[in-house]
């Protein structure tokens, strides 16, 4: 029986200061997905992976086209050994990089989705700031409290549960102010970790709803596939059905929270009920959806392996 691949796509705050060049330099389909990305993007994305630094590459404008190229390069060199998905899902803004794997979106839509996605989440964080005297909005990392807690808390302290990453961490969402008090609460209810995360905005909230109406008007015209595989989604925490659900999602999904235990628990549910032999790999930089695995109730059938460097994807 032929092995079978689930993809799972990581998303903002994966990113790091030359990602992918080894990549590159041991795969041909890798460089090729490269040069197709900065000619569809109208810009040289080797300097974006490899000469920016941390501070400029967080940002919103620039983050989201460096982890879907640096995804997609992965997703590339994976190919070329012979390993294609029969599954997918992306973590937050990794959803894109699913939808490509997928086959909802084209290569070149994908690209020019996600550039215009950035740069309109970029110009509202900018605003939300400048309304807070200048002080950026973001999320963090809540570490060691259960979900409900944490939602709790979060109410309390004027943010939001953005994203249900484990039973162990939630990551909240809100203005640096909202930020600020919530890991007051957090820390006192017994919180081991508050961890700042390295994106720039208040994701997965309503407090990106101007946003999302803009990228709604943004996607009016972009083709939307029904998926070739099997899709999960980080709205609904379940497959998705169509595309026209993958288009409605992409709105929604950046106002509304993460549900990666949900997505999760779908994955798992479809890869038994299908009964082959299955193995779980992140495509992509770092190794934090491996990670957020072994805190799943699946941790023991199956693991993630991250696919980040050409010595992760050789080991295949």
């Amino acid at each position: 029986m032929s092995k079978k691949y689930a993809f799972l796509f990581p998303g903002q705050g994966a990113q790091a200061p030359g990602m992918m060049k080894d990549i590159c330099a041991a795969s041909r389909p890798a460089t090729a997905c490269l040069f197709r990305f900065s000619e569809t993007a109208g810009e040289d994305i080797s300097k974006l992976l490899w000469e920016t630094d941390a501070e400029t590459l967080s940002r919103t404008d620039r983050s989201q086209l460096a982890i879907l190229s640096a995804s997609l390069i992965a997703a590339a060199a994976l190919e070329e050994v012979g390993i294609v998905p029969s599954a997918a899902a992306g973590f937050s803004l990794g959803e894109f990089s699913a939808l490509y794997a997928s086959g909802v979106l084209s290569f070149e839509d994908a690209v020019r989705v996600v550039k215009q996605r950035g740069i309109i989440m970029q110009r509202v964080c900018g605003s939300i700031a400048e309304r807070s005297g200048g002080n950026p909005p973001g999320m963090a990392a809540v570490v060691g409290l259960p979900p409900e807690k944490v939602a709790e808390i979060a109410e309390a302290g004027g943010v939001y549960a953005a994203n249900l990453n484990s039973p162990r961490q939630t990551v909240v969402s809100g203005t640096a102010e909202g930020l600020k008090k919530a890991e007051t609460l957090c820390t006192a209810a017994g919180a081991r970790r508050f961890l700042r995360l390295a994106v720039a905005g208040p994701f997965h909230s309503p407090l990106m709803q101007e946003a999302a109406d803009e990228f709604e008007k943004a996607l009016a015209d972009v083709p939307f596939n029904d998926p070739k595989i099997a899709l999960f989604s980080n709205v609904s925490g379940k497959r998705v059905a169509s595309g026209a659900e993958a288009k409605q999602a992409a709105v929604r999904h950046l106002v509304q929270r993460v549900r990666w235990t949900d997505e999760e628990d779908a994955l798992a549910a479809f890869m038994q009920s299908d009964g082959g032999s299955w193995a779980i790999l992140e495509p992509g930089p770092g190794k934090v959806l491996s990670g957020l695995w072994k805190d799943s109730p699946w941790a023991d059938k199956w693991t993630v392996s991250p696919c980040g460097t050409a010595g992760m994807i050789a080991v295949l």
